[in-house]
C-alpha cells in the first residue's frame, strides 16, 4: 500500500491538537485513544509520544480509567478561584460604565482598565488589576476606545507647525 504524506505536517499536527482541545467530547475521545493504545500493548511513554502528551498525563488517564471506568475519562469540574467581585458590584460597575467618568469626578472622558481599577477600589473596595478590568470591560460588552489627538481638530496653522518636515521641501528626480 502506498504511504501517504500530509503537506505541512507540523502545522497540521498543531491544528489537529487545537481541534481536539475545542470540546469536551473530542478531549474524551482523545483520552479513549490513549487508553486504546495502552490496551494494544503500548507503554504510557509510547502512547504519550504518539498523542503529543506527557507520559504522566497518559498514566493519569489509565489510573482514572482503572478506578472509574469510562466515567473516569470524562471532564472533571474544576472550581477555579472565586471572583473577588460579587454580582451587586458587577451590576454597579456596568451602570457606572454607561455614564461618563466625569460624572464621578474623574478628569478623563473615557473609561479604561486603569480608571476602572481605581474606581472599583475607591467606590467598592475591590482590588482588580488593570488587565482584569480590561477583561471586565469586554465581558460587559464595552470596547476600549482611545481619544483622538487634539491636533486632528485644530486650525491649519497649528497643523503646519506640528509637522516634522516643512511643506516646501520636495524630492528631486534623477
Amino acid at each position: 500500500m502506498r504511504r501517504f504524506e500530509i503537506k505541512e505536517a507540523d502545522i497540521m499536527r498543531i491544528a489537529v491538537q487545537r481541534e481536539i482541545q475545542r470540546s469536551e467530547e473530542s478531549r474524551y475521545d482523545h483520552r479513549l485513544h490513549g487508553i486504546l493504545l495502552v490496551c494494544a500493548g503500548y507503554s504510557c511513554y509510547e502512547a504519550a509520544g504518539l498523542l503529543g502528551h506527557s507520559p504522566r498525563t497518559v498514566e493519569s488517564w489509565v489510573k482514572r480509567f482503572e478506578k472509574s471506568g469510562f466515567a473516569g475519562l470524562e471532564e472533571i469540574q474544576r472550581s477555579g478561584r472565586p471572583s473577588s467581585m460579587d454580582e451587586k458590584t458587577r451590576r454597579s460597575a456596568a451602570l457606572a460604565l454607561r455614564r461618563s467618568p466625569r460624572d464621578f469626578g474623574y478628569a478623563q472622558n473615557l473609561w479604561d482598565g486603569k480608571l476602572l481599577s481605581h474606581h472599583l477600589n475607591l467606590r467598592h473596595n475591590v482590588s482588580l488589576q488593570v488587565r482584569q478590568c480590561q477583561r471586565l470591560l469586554h465581558q460587559l460588552g464595552f470596547r476600549l476606545r482611545k481619544p483622538r489627538p487634539v491636533i486632528a481638530h485644530t486650525d491649519p496653522e497649528a497643523q503646519r507647525r506640528y509637522k516634522k518636515t516643512p511643506a516646501t521641501r520636495r524630492k528631486r528626480r534623477s
